[in-house]
Parts: structure tokens; sequence; C-alpha cells
């Protein structure tokens, strides 16, 4: 009998309190309440959007659409999930195979985390 090994992806989520802070004091709870959710509801958007590009193919789609998502997700503290739009967007460039597949699935993963994390801290009223 073959033994099979599931492995279990669970990388931790870096946010950047300190920006979050940061717009909290530069706009206000109820302006940094609307520009964070803004900015999750888009990286949400764009998240399903590489996803569906990586899919058909479309590596120019895939490179456009996550480098945008680094300055909306540096914007708001999401650290990790800005630093893997960024290899995303290179490897659409440089990679169409396994390297960029990891990578795509790599920032879904970190996407849904980082997007939970920061509506946790949200809820918490940082």
């Amino acid at each position: 009998m073959k033994m099979v090994t599931h492995l279990r992806f669970d990388e931790p989520v870096r946010l950047d309190r300190e920006k979050l802070e940061h717009l909290y004091v530069q706009l206000g709870s109820r302006g940094a309440e609307d520009v964070i959710s803004r900015a999750m509801e888009e990286l949400a958007v764009r998240l399903a959007k590489v996803g569906k590009a990586w899919k058909r193919s479309d590596m120019e789609e895939v490179r456009r659409v996550s480098r945008s998502m680094v300055a909306i997700s540096e914007q708001i503290g999401m650290v990790a999930f800005a630093r893997v739009a960024g290899q995303v967007s290179a490897l659409a460039v440089t990679d169409k195979g396994t390297a960029l597949a990891a990578t795509v699935t790599r920032l879904t993963r970190i996407g849904e985390g980082s997007l939970i994390a920061v509506w946790d801290l949200q809820d918490l009223s940082v």
C-alpha cells in the first residue's frame, strides 16, 4: 500500500500595522475604513482576475493585474501580498510553467489570508 502525504500550506500573513494606524491617523476612522474597504474589495476582484487570466494563459493580463495589486496592497499594509503579487508579475514575463503556477497559487492563498487578517484588524478598530 502506498502512503499519500498531504502538504498543508500555512504561511503566515504579514501586515504592517503601522501603515494601517497611519491611515487611521491621517484620514480618521471613517476615512480609513472607507479606503481599506475599497482596497480590499478591489484586491479581491483583481485576485480573481489573475486566476482567470492564468487559466486561459493570458500572461499579459496576469502581469498587468498582479502588478496593479502591489500598490493597492502596500497602501493598506499587506506586505506579503504585495511581495508575492510582484513576483507573479515578474514571472508572467519570464516563466510560463511551474514557477508561475506555484506563485499564482501562493498569491491566492496569501491574498485570501491577508484580506481576512486586515478585515479582522479593522473589526478591532486598529
